[in-house]
């Protein structure tokens, strides 16, 4: 019973945000401004996710909002872990504002 209620008090720390590293709090903290994330896309991103984020030589990004969670775009923009995609590191209200755009596609 005693690792049931331990489970639950970790599940609840984490959905509270507290496992979350400060830049990812940050973001998550601010309201993104669609508009200007769109602006970010097409400097940034359209050149392989496409004009209109279906996909070039990066994947189609239209209803990634519903396959991903804000937290994994937000590591997958700033790592760059899968290639050919690079690493971005913009700063907290950019990245919420890519965020709000995304989720409009």
């Amino acid at each position: 019973m005693a690792v049931v209620g331990l489970a639950i008090l970790t599940w609840i720390w984490l959905a509270a945000g507290a496992g979350l590293d400060p830049y990812t709090k940050a973001v998550l903290s601010l309201e993104g401004q669609p508009s200007h994330g769109a602006s970010l896309f097409a400097l940034n991103c359209a050149a392989c996710h496409g004009e209109e984020a279906d996909g070039r030589v990066g994947p189609s990004l239209r209803g990634v909002s519903n396959r991903r969670s804000d937290r994994f775009i937000i590591h997958q923009v700033t790592s760059g872990k899968t290639p050919p995609m690079p690493q971005f590191q913009p700063d907290p209200q950019e990245m919420a504002d890519l965020l709000s755009y995304l989720k409009t596609l």
